[in-house]
């Protein structure tokens, strides 16, 4: 009786053929996954509760007609919201596991945001409008990520069981998640001591969610893991530790010390520099620059840069930038730890050429071993997703 209850239990909540019809990053990622949507719904009865307050409902006075008036407003702003945020499009690829990350500490966002409005009632409109559009926002991204990340899972031909499974397991967490958190309200908690507990809960279970996926292509953060790892010792990262040293903490407001794809008139301040570099790059499709005032590599593509011309520049810009900052700071272990912006050493022009002619013999020699080590260990090579700019330099006959 009991195994026949496991095997009904198995058939919805794992895909058919399992273990051996998804990768093994499929475990870790699905109980976490479901850590955290345990953790959602019971955050949900808090921030349902606090709304539900906040607008009168539970009030004899309230209007109800008011009240209507009032939730339709709220969730009318979320859909507008959600219709703008989907205008990222191709970042959802590009970034994924960041864009996931920040889409649940969004949600956080939104819900600590509802969980005001019992503090504030009579701002319950504009709170309840920003809440909602942050928390649309959110769905827009864990909706848009979610197929890239269930095909790094399936094996074969059975992408749609393993979503099917993968959205019933979260789906199940959240309403046992939810029943608990209705039997603790019932003893009346504190609610924000309860709601931050849950909600420290959730974003590292949300955290280490993302970390688990294991997946083959190569964007900026996992290029430059790869990358440094092979500039140091020699040796690209497998695929596993290459996804767990990723960086998913993506801040917009961080300046970048690599610029794939600037336009021209980022990159170079002077014509003259465009000019004395320009026969160094000469049977490339790319140019790579350095700004010593800005503390910046920038990578500019010729017209008929393909995808691998685009790794490439981005291999040279890392190259460059590293062999700038360790010529700049021989007792710096590594140019990472130096902050954005900081440079105790102004390179002079002359330096700053020879220092990039020295980085195209280093790239000639290292390039093709960077890739054969890196398809090696599995990295998808040929389809990479650095996102670059879409500036491009025309040359003329």
């Amino acid at each position: 009786m009991l195994q026949e209850m496991m095997s009904f239990i198995r058939t919805y909540v794992v895909p058919e053929g399992f273990p051996h019809s998804v990768t093994p990053s499929y475990v870790p990622y699905m109980t976490w996954r479901a850590l955290k949507h345990f953790f959602g719904g019971a955050m949900g009865v808090f921030t349902t509760k606090a709304l539900l307050s906040s607008v009168g409902a539970s009030e004899s006075k309230a209007i109800s007609g008011a009240v209507a008036i009032n939730w339709i407003l709220k969730d009318g702003a979320g859909r507008v919201g959600k219709m703008l945020f989907a205008r990222q499009g191709k970042k959802f690829d590009y970034d994924l596991k960041q864009m996931r990350f920040a889409g649940d500490l969004l949600m956080e966002l939104g819900a600590g945001v509802e969980l005001a409005t019992a503090a504030v009632p009579h701002l319950f409109l504009p709170l309840a409008c920003a809440a909602n559009v942050a928390k649309n926002v959110a769905a827009v991204t864990s909706t848009s990520t979610r197929t890239p990340i269930y095909k790094a899972f399936a094996k074969g031909e059975n992408i749609g069981d393993v979503t099917a499974k993968g959205e019933c397991v979260g789906n199940l967490a959240d309403l046992l998640g939810t029943g608990l958190s209705i039997m603790i309200t019932k003893r009346n908690p504190s609610m924000v001591a309860s709601f931050a507990l849950l909600s420290c809960a959730y974003v590292f279970s949300s955290f280490q969610e993302v970390k688990s996926v294991v997946l083959h292509t190569l964007n900026r953060a996992r290029f430059s893991v790869a990358v440094d790892s092979f500039l140091k010792t020699g040796r690209v990262p497998s695929l596993q530790e290459g996804n767990m040293k990723e960086n998913i903490f993506s801040f917009p407001w961080l300046k970048e010390r690599l610029v794939l794809g600037p336009r021209f008139k980022d990159a170079f301040q002077d014509p003259s520099a465009y000019l004395a570099i320009e026969p160094l790059f000469e049977k490339e499709r790319y140019i790579v620059t350095y700004n010593p005032s800005k503390d910046q590599v920038y990578a500019l593509l010729k017209d008929q840069a393909k995808p691998d011309d685009i790794l490439k520049a981005a291999f040279h810009a890392h190259v460059l930038l590293h062999f700038i900052h360790l010529s700049i700071d021989s007792h710096s272990s590594s140019w990472k730890q130096r902050p954005v912006g900081h440079s105790n050493h102004i390179l002079s022009a002359n330096d700053l050429e020879a220092r990039i002619a020295d980085s195209c013999k280093m790239v000639s020699t290292l390039y093709g071993p960077f890739k054969s080590k890196a398809a090696e260990q599995g990295w998808r090579m040929s389809d990479s997703l650095l996102n670059p700019g879409r500036a491009r330099i025309v040359e003329t006959c």
